[in-house]
């Protein structure tokens, strides 16, 4: 039993470190520790102990005057040295701002964790609906209930997507249950394109054009998505238009680029 209790411990600890890292975006730049306290109804004790963990080890820095925290360049970098070149290189955050920018709707970045689609990261656009602007990263539901979770599931090959899909179908509450074949259907008719059009997900009501990025690593789909409400007057293919000419700006192919001048006498 002290076992299990020590380990529980352990996973809460993680979770709350998870969450104030993911407090911050564009519009959350610092925080107070009752910022923290009340997006997350966490104690404030064992916040402000969390707080002053994190600053020690040099993921937050607390202004002296406000005692507001912010995060550092450290938390920025953690754990970019073993990713894909164009998330180590910060084009997938250029790509989401260049969307916003041009759209003015919100964009989303999503992987996949296990059956789950999750939100890896939410740019709010000026045009937000009031559903979205809850979302944000670490946010998770089940790959078949939003489109950005087709077109993951499009990579897998289809053998495994079909236990996948199964599986997904056989835990689902019996309001979310779904026709298997119609779902594959879904499913399928994303695996040429690389894109489609369907739902945002997660509550929201609001639908998204899904684009795959390219040159991911085989099982770790990430799929950038433009949310949009069914009112919004969208322009089908402009929008994709703007996604393809997005995508080729910040994610050009490697192989096309100007390879970087060595200089062997510079040190």
């Amino acid at each position: 039993m002290a076992g299990k209790t020590t380990s529980s411990n352990k996973a809460k600890i993680a979770r709350r470190v998870i969450e104030v890292l993911e407090y911050f975006d564009d519009t959350h730049k610092e925080a107070t520790v009752m910022d923290i306290v009340r997006r997350y109804n966490r104690p404030q004790s064992s916040t402000s102990e969390l707080l002053s963990s994190l600053v020690e080890l040099g993921l937050l820095h607390k202004d002296p005057y406000s005692r507001a925290y912010s995060l550092t360049p450290r938390a920025a970098l953690l754990g970019t040295s073993g990713q894909p070149e164009l998330v180590r290189d910060g084009r997938i955050v250029r790509l989401m701002d260049r969307l916003v920018a041009q759209t003015g709707l919100s964009v989303a970045l999503l992987s996949m964790v296990g059956l789950d689609a999750q939100i890896v990261s939410w740019r709010h656009g000026p045009r937000a609906m009031a559903a979205t602007r809850e979302l944000a990263g670490g946010i998770k539901e089940p790959l078949v209930q939003n489109a950005a979770g087709w077109l993951m599931l499009s990579t897998i090959a289809r053998q495994r997507c079909e236990g996948m899909v199964r599986r997904l179908n056989a835990e689902a509450d019996d309001a979310a249950k779904f026709n298997f074949t119609e779902m594959m259907a879904r499913i399928d008719a994303c695996r040429e394109p690389r894109h489609v059009f369907g739902p945002t997900g997660f509550s929201t009501g609001a639908e998204a054009l899904c684009g795959l990025l390219p040159r991911q690593p085989e099982g770790h789909p990430l799929v950038v998505s433009v949310v949009y409400g069914k009112d919004d007057k969208v322009n089908p293919e402009a929008l994709f238009q703007c996604l393809g000419d997005a995508m080729r700006h910040c994610l050009p192919d490697p192989e096309l680029s100007t390879n970087v001048q060595a200089f062997p006498n510079a040190a």
